[in-house]
Parts: C-alpha cells; structure tokens; sequence
C-alpha cells in the first residue's frame, strides 16, 4: 500500500511541477551592445546573430531595376540597417525561424526598425509590417519605384 501511495505522490509532484513550467511566461531575451551589420535583415548583437523579425530584405549580391537602371539593392537595404542601428539600439529575441536562427524585433531611438525598413521600401513584409508594405508600394518607395524579385525568389533562383 505505501508503495502505491509513494508512486501516485510522485506522480502527483511531476505533474505539477510540469504544469507549473508551461504556466511561467518568461520575459523576452534582450540584447543590446556593439552591433554588426551583416546584410539587409540581419546584424550581430551582443555576440548573437539575429535576424531581424517580420521582414525579408534583398540579399546582398541581388540587383533591382529603377528608372531603368540596375542598382545594388540589398547593399542599399544594408546600409539603412546600418544607419537605423546606430548607437542605442536594442533586439528582443522574439523566437526562431525554421533554420533555428534567432528572430529579434529591434530599436533605435524609439523606432522599429523592420517597420521602418519595410516604410522605406527596402524590405518585403514577411510575416508582420503588411500595412507598412501596402503604404510604401502605393508611394512607391525603395524596391516599389521599380521592378525587382522577392528575395526569397531571388534566393531560389541564386543558390549559393
């Protein structure tokens, strides 16, 4: 008898300490330090690569067309990342994506920065920042004030 009741008590204990561990909510990993810029949607903070959450930027060796003229879009979209993550600049770790890579929302000087980068034209939405995507097409803005490919397109058709 007591070893029943000993294994339904311990029964007992591992299911609540298992209910217990679902139902603590755990605040958002923050990081914030040097930054590194490594192309249109990704930097490296804190000693971690982040990809920026809710976006897809042109990847670095990609080119748009504007004003029928070939420029180099994901360097463009590169360097307003760098310029939006000047000195201040803070990412929370917001999940993973299917390649376990750590996806962050990040900001600077109290701005979103995959918001403002999707506002700028320079990164599709991906998830997240639609309305921004809508407004930037309708002024056609960045990549919308010509023709280029979706970068995860241009990633099919460019293996690397």
């Amino acid at each position: 008898m007591l070893r029943r009741l000993d294994g339904l008590i311990a029964t007992l204990v591992l299911v609540a300490l298992a209910i217990g561990a679902v139902s603590v909510r755990r605040e958002p990993e923050r990081l914030a330090g040097d930054v590194r810029v490594v192309d249109g949607d990704t930097i490296e903070l804190g000693g971690r690569r982040l990809r920026i959450a809710g976006i897809d930027a042109p990847e670095l060796r990609q080119t748009c067309e504007r004003g029928g003229e070939l420029y180099r879009c994901g360097e463009t979209a590169r360097e307003e990342l760098r310029r939006l993550a000047g000195p201040g600049l803070t990412c929370r770790v917001a999940g993973r994506d299917r390649y376990a890579r750590d996806l962050a929302v990040c900001e600077a000087g109290g701005r979103d920065v995959g918001a403002a980068l999707v506002s700028a034209g320079l990164a599709t939405a991906y998830g997240r920042y639609e309305a921004e995507e809508r407004e930037a097409r309708r002024r056609r803005l960045g990549l919308w004030a010509g023709t280029f490919q979706r970068p995860a397109e241009w990633r099919e058709a460019h293996p690397r």
